[in-house]
């Protein structure tokens, strides 16, 4: 393995945001809550640059244009908005996620499940944490498609739990994979929990963005604890060991 095929990304690197809870509809923080494990009703982690944060430096990963580590406090949500022209794919890493979009979809997602939109032409959605007492996790992922103004989709899989490997979740429309989420763009999307070492080949011309969620691994030299990250440039082969049970989001795509 060429430690030079691979960048980390660290967790101090990332933006915090600890957004006004009034600019999605919520109301204000409360002074103490016993049941809230952060102060702020949203704690998101961007990879990339969204809303507040701006770096003309870290505009996105090949076709991967947002990557957010959302921890949402019970009773919270973002209210109805629109999106346009991107693949949106969420996966949950703790609690249930409730979404509902004017296709006239509605349903609550649980740990290790997965959803997506393909916006289209447009759709409006919400997605709230309808718990009074658990804090809600999730990685929301959006992929620039393969053409502007398609027809609008939807569609999950639900789980009550990870994979114990990397299960392979999302897929090119245009390929010849089985999976439950198909995207329209040349990217697929691997989820799961891993307790043993395990060897992967990334092709020529393909890189990864691979996300340590929950847990600690090692790629080689370069040790990934939650919440970090990293870049990897094909043709090369990595082994990831995971140092203990560690759940992992692997992103695989062209260059």
């Amino acid at each position: 393995m060429n430690i030079k095929h691979i960048q980390k990304v660290s967790a101090s690197s990332l933006f915090i945001s600890r957004p006004n809870p009034s600019w999605f509809g919520n109301p204000g923080n409360p002074k103490s809550n016993p049941v809230w494990t952060e102060p702020d009703w949203l704690v998101s982690r961007f990879h990339f640059p969204f809303a507040e944060y701006s770096d003309p430096k870290r505009s996105g990963f090949g076709v991967l244009r947002v990557c957010n580590d959302d921890l949402l406090q019970p009773s919270r949500g973002f209210g109805t908005h629109p999106h346009r022209d991107m693949e949106i794919v969420t996966y949950i890493v703790n609690g249930a996620l409730t979404h509902q979009d004017s296709m006239g979809t509605k349903e609550t997602l649980g740990r290790g499940s997965i959803q997506f939109m393909s916006a289209g032409t447009g759709v409006r959605h919400s997605e709230a944490n309808a718990s009074n007492d658990s804090p809600l996790r999730f990685i929301q992922i959006w992929i620039v498609p393969r053409d502007r103004g398609g027809e609008p989709n939807y569609g999950s899989l639900s789980r009550s739990a990870p994979s114990s490997t990397l299960e392979h979740l999302v897929s090119d429309t245009k390929s010849s994979s089985q999976t439950s989420v198909r995207i329209n763009q040349d990217a697929n999307i691997y989820a799961g929990e891993i307790k043993e070492a395990m060897e992967l080949s990334i092709g020529q011309n393909r890189q990864v963005y691979l996300l340590c969620i929950e847990g600690n691994i090692a790629i080689g030299e370069i040790q990934l604890d939650k919440h970090e990250a990293a870049t990897i440039s094909g043709p090369c082969q990595i082994t990831l060991s995971p140092l203990e049970k560690s759940h992992l989001l692997y992103i695989e795509m062209s260059q």
